[in-house]
């Protein structure tokens, strides 16, 4: 027996994981594809929101939390793995921003620095920019980190504790809570049925959460009246430049779209934002859109080679604010889902609020805007 199963194996179920590992839990994680290869994987690794005071104090509060634990989560996996998730402060060039008055307060309020460049500054410090910005806005403070790296190290320092166990292609069918000491989930692993017993479970399953305990909820009576974890998918599709020399040296936002250098001469350009249920196929009209995009706002990409185009499905929920906390009706089930685009912004932050709940301890920030079992209206996903 394992004192907790954790359904989902990507940057919020290894963070939880490792939470729970140092305070001397015993933990089994499953995953029904390989661990860390879907949302996690497909994102950009900016370490803040795009545009971040355009979201509530809910996702603001673990995104500053967030952005103040990542230096030395990178420094302490390095350390532990041999594995850079190059967590890099590059700075964040936002192009057109409209709201620049709102950002500037924002900036004031939360000690996160913004800065309003004109022209000559905007140009001196990216001069592959196309021209015609007149001014924009500088946030230096804003990070990268490279997140199939960031994964190779949670997995690797997960897996390296001898209290944690970690099946991939592993499917979570069912939840038996009638024995009042623990848990029984019925797996498929690797196409064989069993059991795993746990004290309690923990659900990280991104876009496929909503559904799973849905399920859940369902074979236990609860109607419909009753609080749901509303996750549900939100398509993105990325390209991959290779560029022939250094072409930015931080990150640049212009209409929602980014470019994120990478060390070796690599552009992410992205991303798409489509409802499509489940559908994870790249279409050649997100790739035409990333393209125009991308040389609107760097033209010697038209002439980069583009490398690899994906698609990610995000685990879109009301506002964009996740659910973190135990799920109505389910004993002893708990949830971290629905971040919606800020997954890996958020997830050290979350990861760490999950443990605190989970463990009885005290949390550093307020539990009640992420509780599963309030009532959100199910409109508006995202932000």
């Amino acid at each position: 027996m394992t004192d907790y199963l954790i359904v989902g194996a990507g940057v919020s179920g290894l963070l939880v994981a490792r939470e729970l590992l140092a305070a001397g839990a015993t933990v089994c994680l499953i995953d029904r594809n390989e661990a860390g290869r879907e949302a996690s994987w497909a994102g950009g690794g900016i370490v803040s929101p795009l545009y971040p005071w355009r979201y509530s104090e809910a996702v603001t509060a673990l995104a500053c939390r967030a952005q103040d634990i990542y230096p030395r989560l990178a420094a302490d996996l390095l350390n532990e793995t041999g594995i850079d998730p190059q967590y890099r402060e590059c700075g964040l060039l936002m192009l057109e921003a409209p709201d620049r008055q709102q950002a500037l307060d924002w900036s004031s309020r939360y000690s996160r620095p913004v800065q309003l460049w004109d022209e000559q500054r905007i140009y001196d410090h990216e001069k592959e920019l196309a021209p015609g910005s007149v001014s924009a806005l500088w946030m230096p403070s804003v990070a990268n980190v490279r997140n199939p790296r960031l994964l190779q190290a949670l997995r690797a320092s997960v897996i390296s504790s001898n209290a944690a166990v970690l099946k991939e292609h592993c499917e979570l069918l069912s939840l038996d809570s009638s024995d009042t000491h623990a848990i029984t989930a019925c797996v498929r692993h690797n196409g064989v049925v069993s059991q795993i017993h746990a004290g309690s479970v923990i659900v990280t399953a991104g876009a496929w959460t909503g559904q799973l305990i849905a399920g859940l909820q369902s074979d236990i009576g609860m109607g419909t009246a009753e609080p749901r974890v509303q996750v549900a998918p939100v398509k993105g599709e990325m390209l991959l430049y290779r560029t022939d020399r250094k072409l930015l040296n931080g990150i640049v936002l212009s209409n929602g779209r980014y470019l994120i250098p990478r060390e070796d001469n690599l552009i992410l350009a992205g991303s798409t934002l489509e409802y499509s249920d489940f559908d994870k196929t790249i279409t050649e009209q997100a790739r035409s859109s990333l393209v125009a995009s991308a040389v609107n706002m760097v033209p010697a990409l038209a002439e980069s080679t583009i490398v690899a185009q994906w698609a990610g499905l995000r685990p879109g929920s009301p506002a964009g604010v996740p659910y973190i906390g135990r799920v109505q009706g389910l004993d002893n089930v708990f949830v971290n889902a629905g971040h919606f685009r800020n997954g890996l912004v958020l997830a050290p932050a979350s990861a760490k609020l999950l443990a605190d709940i989970v463990l009885g301890r005290v949390p550093d920030i307020d539990p009640t805007p992420y509780d599963p079992t309030r009532q959100r209206e199910s409109a508006g996903f995202g932000s």
